[in-house]
């Protein structure tokens, strides 16, 4: 029985995935490994492709696209391993992650979750793989960009955790999806992701469902990926993306926040969100009527 669960979640990927998974050959752990991959009804030959290259990867296949939070617990239902890593197709492994990771949770046995530091291909930091609480002052001061005018204020920069030292360990309140290596008992303990969330802050939950059980989510940049973000539905489906970001954070906010802030705070703070779908849409708008497709001849 593996040790090592890698769980992959893909759509139309087939290049990303095929060089994440030759990162993970370059870079394997010292640990018994099994590879899942569920693919949400791809069209690019990517199932093909993992039949013919990949023939020992167990092969999930969904008739359509099930987001998601769907997908990776189908995989992770299926892992046998005692930890979990839950892996974005457009990841590239960096040397020795893997078993740092491990090794991470070996030593720590209060963690649940640990997660990397997450790197741009030009290898600048990928700010959302530490994070804190998605709180209505964070958030404001994030969509105000003011913890750029103020990078080492905590009071602006309480949701990406940008004042911390990025290339210190340390307690956070969540990790990015993009690679988190989950203790097995952790995710059992708490029922996996809550599907509610087609896609985005799925990762922010289960975060907070781990800690609110017991356990503690750790940031640990000894181990490294690079993230080229961007590959899955939101390249495809940009306002059914920015419409379902804003429904997964509203509800994440009335899971986990709202009971903390009153009636009449809430009701302002859901029209302001409101406000601000409306204002990302409409942008979103403008730019495709800029830029329609590519220019011929």
């Amino acid at each position: 029985m593996p040790e090592l669960s890698i769980c992959i979640v893909t759509l139309n990927t087939r290049q990303y995935l095929s060089d994440c998974l030759e990162s993970l050959a370059a870079h394997p752990a010292s640990v018994s490994t099994e590879i899942i991959v569920v693919d949400n009804h791809s069209t690019d030959g990517t199932q093909e492709m993992l039949a013919q290259q990949y023939p020992q990867i167990t092969l999930i296949q969904n008739q359509k696209n099930e987001g998601f939070t769907r997908p990776a617990n189908q995989a992770m239902r299926a892992a046998q391993g005692r930890y979990i890593l839950l892996l974005n197709p457009d990841t590239l492994l960096q040397a020795d992650t893997l078993n740092r990771l491990v090794a991470f949770l070996d030593n720590h046995p209060e963690v649940g979750i640990v997660g990397p530091k997450v790197l741009n291909r030009d290898g600048s930091l990928q700010m959302a793989c530490r994070r804190g609480l998605p709180r209505p002052g964070a958030m404001l001061s994030y969509f105000l960009k003011l913890h750029r005018l103020f990078p080492r204020s905590r009071r602006f920069g309480g949701y990406l955790l940008n004042y911390l030292d990025p290339d210190a360990t340390y307690p956070v309140d969540g990790v990015s999806g993009s690679c988190m290596l989950i203790r097995q008992a952790a995710a059992q303990q708490v029922g996996y992701f809550d599907e509610r969330f087609f896609a985005y802050q799925e990762d922010a939950d289960f975060c907070f469902q781990v800690q609110r059980a017991g356990w503690q989510v750790y940031y640990h940049p000894a181990a490294q990926i690079i993230h080229f973000g961007g590959q899955g539905g939101s390249r495809h489906e940009p306002f059914r993306s920015i419409f379902a970001w804003h429904r997964s954070y509203y509800l994440y906010y009335q899971k986990n926040l709202a009971r903390d802030y009153c009636f009449l705070f809430n009701a302002f703070y859901v029209l302001l969100m409101g406000l601000k779908l409306l204002l990302a849409l409409f942008i979103n708008l403008l730019r495709r009527e800029k830029h329609p497709g590519p220019r011929r001849g």
